[in-house]
């Protein structure tokens, strides 16, 4: 059923959240929750709480906040370096030859998450919804955290069979890895201005990583 949203005077809003509403719309949003998810997704106060609940009432069990679309297993967007389905279990990334192709390959991938406005937007509304949303708390925590332990796990594997690394366990060295990298990616999503410096961070953990547990 297509929830209707009331007319709203999107000139009282910043020119991203109207954005952000047609853009959810394109999704297959129905219009009520793509209204909700702009007004949200971006920081709301207390007042536009009130104001969301006095137009739409609240979400029913019968809307789908989080369609099919934002698993983005396999999503690779414009970027042609990456090959399709990459990160899906079918397409893992390439072992590196040298452990400077670990920070080529970590960089990549991060400018890729950090810039793809496909990636950034689902990242916030996944960050917000898994609350209240059970496929949107179960995508969180696959794009978040075990998907990205499973995919260096066997990287890592590769990279101690290939006698680049010290031998230790590959899921935790994934998990120490990919933790630190994750939550810079996040602070570019809640601090903007911090992106340069948080790209900055990421190589310099990267390189500090392969010194710790190079063989």
């Amino acid at each position: 059923m297509n929830k209707k949203a009331k007319e709203i005077d999107w000139t009282k809003y910043p020119q991203d959240r109207k954005e952000l509403y047609d853009y959810c719309c394109s999704l297959g949003y129905d219009e009520r929750t793509a209204a909700v998810l702009a007004l949200f997704i971006f920081g709301s106060t207390r007042s536009d709480n009130l104001r969301i609940d006095q137009i739409y009432g609240q979400l029913t069990e019968e809307t789908e906040v989080i369609p099919r679309e934002y698993d983005m297993t396999g999503y690779r967007g414009n970027n042609t370096g990456m090959p399709a389905g990459f990160g899906s279990s079918e397409h893992l990334p390439p072992v590196p030859d040298s452990l400077e192709g670990l920070v080529t390959l970590t960089m990549g991938m991060a400018d890729f998450t950090i810039h793809d406005e496909k990636v950034v937007k689902t990242r916030k509304l996944l960050s917000i919804e898994q609350f209240r949303d059970e496929r949107a708390r179960d995508l969180a925590t696959k794009h978040f955290l075990t998907g990205l332990t499973a995919m260096f796990t066997p990287l890592f594997q590769g990279m101690m069979d290939k006698g680049l690394l010290l031998r230790d366990d590959p899921a935790m060295l994934a998990f120490a890895y990919t933790a630190p990298i994750s939550a810079l990616i996040h602070l570019c999503d809640r601090e903007p201005e911090r992106t340069d410096e948080a790209i900055r961070r990421i190589e310099a953990f990267s390189r500090h990583f392969i010194e710790t547990y190079k063989a």
